[in-house]
């Protein structure tokens, strides 16, 4: 399974929860969109880094886990990025 499959998975899954701004949701529940046996893999994470860095989510610290949410400022982009199937 390749990371722009993983990346395009995660964000349609927070799209389709309406994860945007204030809230939020932990990073455990968003792997739960992908196979078991893929979570814990170095592309999973690489996955995770790489749409931190094109700032489409945002982390924060909550109750010891790290909560994320998707920055409304990068909407149309979001939607532009996941719109293209794989």
């Amino acid at each position: 399974m390749d990371k722009l499959f993983i990346m395009k998975r995660f964000l349609r899954k927070l799209v389709n929860l309406d994860i945007w701004g204030g809230r939020h949701t932990e990073l455990t529940n968003l792997k739960k969109s992908i196979p078991k046996h893929i979570r814990g893999e170095k592309v999973t994470k690489e996955a995770v880094k790489e749409i931190i860095n094109m700032e489409f989510i945002a982390t924060k610290q909550s109750t010891g886990e790290i909560h994320i949410s998707l920055n409304p400022k990068k909407q149309q982009e979001i939607y532009d990025f996941i719109k293209d199937e794989e």
